[in-house]
């Protein structure tokens, strides 16, 4: 996942820089809006097809929501500290670590609010922290505690990382990897609203 991750980056910055004009990807190109929402759709349906959903969120009732939580509230303060060091404004930098590790969605939403530059850093810092995670989970989980191999994962928890909590960790963590990719899936595109909207 990750190698086809940096190719199709690779990929599409060679293809940028070439000059050459492909229709179809021409097309892709002018219509991100409606990628974006067929990639969110695609996510509804992976999580509609989680069997049982409904009686863990039952099982588990409010504790569910704690990670997320915390999660969403690291990610954000980090973008705050990392503004100054930066040089990017407070919304700019809460923007970019609003997105979670989603990098596609990230980089499309924040490149429509702000400008082509600031959704490529949101697309690499986000793709980073994708890869990142793959190799921060194994040394988490033998040396802190399962919970804490959800936290760089974050939104990705709940599909492309899910393959390692399910390796290096155990049942229990598995599903609220899951439950922790749902939400905080859910909650990227509302934070970057709001950071764009109130800093």
């Amino acid at each position: 996942m990750v190698i086809l991750a940096v190719v199709a980056l690779v990929g599409g910055i060679l293809y940028g820089l070439s000059g050459v004009e492909v229709s179809a990807v021409s097309l892709l190109a002018q219509n991100s809006d409606l990628v974006l929402y067929l990639l969110m759709f695609l996510v509804g349906i992976s999580i509609g097809m989680h069997e049982g959903i409904l009686q863990k969120i039952k099982q588990y009732h409010i504790k569910i929501f704690i990670i997320p939580f915390g999660i969403i509230l690291g990610s954000l303060i980090g973008g705050a500290v990392c503004a100054p060091l930066t040089g990017y404004s407070l919304s700019a930098s809460t923007m970019v670590a609003s997105g979670l590790g989603w990098y596609s969605l990230a980089g499309v939403t924040i490149g429509n609010l702000a400008g082509a530059q600031l959704g490529s850093i949101a697309f690499l810092s986000n793709l980073m922290r994708e890869i990142f995670s793959f190799f921060l989970i194994p040394p988490i989980s033998r040396h802190l505690n399962y919970y804490t191999c959800i936290a760089p994962a974050a939104a990705t928890s709940e599909d492309t990382t899910l393959s390692m909590m399910i390796r290096f960790t155990d049942e229990k963590t598995v599903v609220l990897a899951v439950f922790n990719g749902i939400i905080c899936s859910a909650a990227v595109p509302l934070l970057i609203s709001l950071c764009n909207a109130i800093f």
